[in-house]
């Protein structure tokens, strides 16, 4: 009996640092590739600063625009890279928002596999409802006063190319102070999430539910700064368990790992960007339960 009890603890303990080594690797990926676009983006920040603005994100049309069409390609790094425009102050909150609206993150990769025809009505729509909800949100943070982003934008004016660049910005800005951050943000709720969706059944708890409880669950499963939650609606929609209308929810309010870097940036304009995203899915939901979709 003792025997079969350490056996199963030993067992235990593997699945458990199978995990954490999965998601550390994971983690590894994701900050290599945020540290690239970090240090890219500061530096022609630096070099074509004017010129960069004046192209890119000279009006809050463009940045609607451009953030939902990258945020609808598939994978993350395009959602990490309007954050890092967006901590270097070169677009605003309503680009941020369009990002996270639209993306899908990898997960993009899977729903066209799984669901081709409801994934390429979910791209198309989810960059409309990116732009009028990057509209939205930069008209809501500018109504109740809401100030973004400042400390970021502040510490940019500062910086220089050549020696100054590399010493005092790439390590002293970015590797030192940023980096060991983004890692704890994200090595954490990786291993926490997919804790709970190993070790929880919720595909038949959400299958169970009426459809009003789905699009609101689907709306705050979003608020999780991870995708796990919403390849379990891909899942059941894919299964014919729930309709489009929770699925595209789901994607409306999940922004998978986009904004984890964020979150080593500031934590306040990450809870608005939750609250708002959260919130504009959660109405959109609303709207298609009443038209029947």
């Amino acid at each position: 009996m003792k025997h079969g009890i350490l056996r199963t603890t030993n067992e235990e303990l593997l699945v458990l640092w199978n995990l954490i080594l999965k998601n550390f690797w994971v983690t590894i990926k994701i900050i290599l590739m945020v540290t690239t676009l970090m240090i890219l983006i500061e530096y022609f920040e630096v070099k074509f600063k004017d010129k960069i603005r004046e192209v890119i994100t000279g009006k809050p049309l463009n940045q609607y625009v451009m953030a939902s069409l990258l945020g609808a390609i598939p994978g993350c790094m395009d959602a990490f890279l309007v954050v890092s425009l967006y901590t270097h102050g070169m677009v605003g909150f309503g680009a941020l928002a369009a990002v996270m609206l639209s993306t899908a993150g990898d997960e993009a990769f899977i729903m066209l596999a799984m669901a081709p025809e409801a994934a390429l009505k979910i791209f198309a729509i989810t960059i409309i409802l990116g732009i009028i909800g990057g509209y939205l949100a930069d008209k809501t943070v500018k109504f109740l006063k809401i100030k973004t982003c400042e400390h970021c934008i502040i510490e940019m004016h500062q910086v220089q190319t050549g020696p100054h660049f590399l010493k005092e910005h790439i390590y002293g800005h970015i590797l030192k102070k940023h980096i060991p951050k983004l890692f704890l943000w994200i090595f954490v709720p990786l291993i926490m999430v997919e804790f709970l969706i190993q070790n929880f059944d919720f595909a038949s708890v959400i299958s169970g539910l009426p459809v009003f409880a789905l699009v609101v669950f689907a709306a705050l499963a979003g608020i999780i700064p991870e995708s796990g939650p919403h390849m379990i609606f891909l899942i059941l929609y894919s299964k014919g368990l729930i309709p489009f209308s929770v699925l595209l929810v789901s994607t409306l309010s999940q922004d998978g790992h986009g904004l984890l870097p964020l979150l080593s940036h500031t934590i306040k304009d990450t809870v608005y960007i939750q609250i708002f995203t959260t919130g504009f899915s959660l109405v959109i939901g609303m709207i298609l339960l009443v038209i029947g979709v």
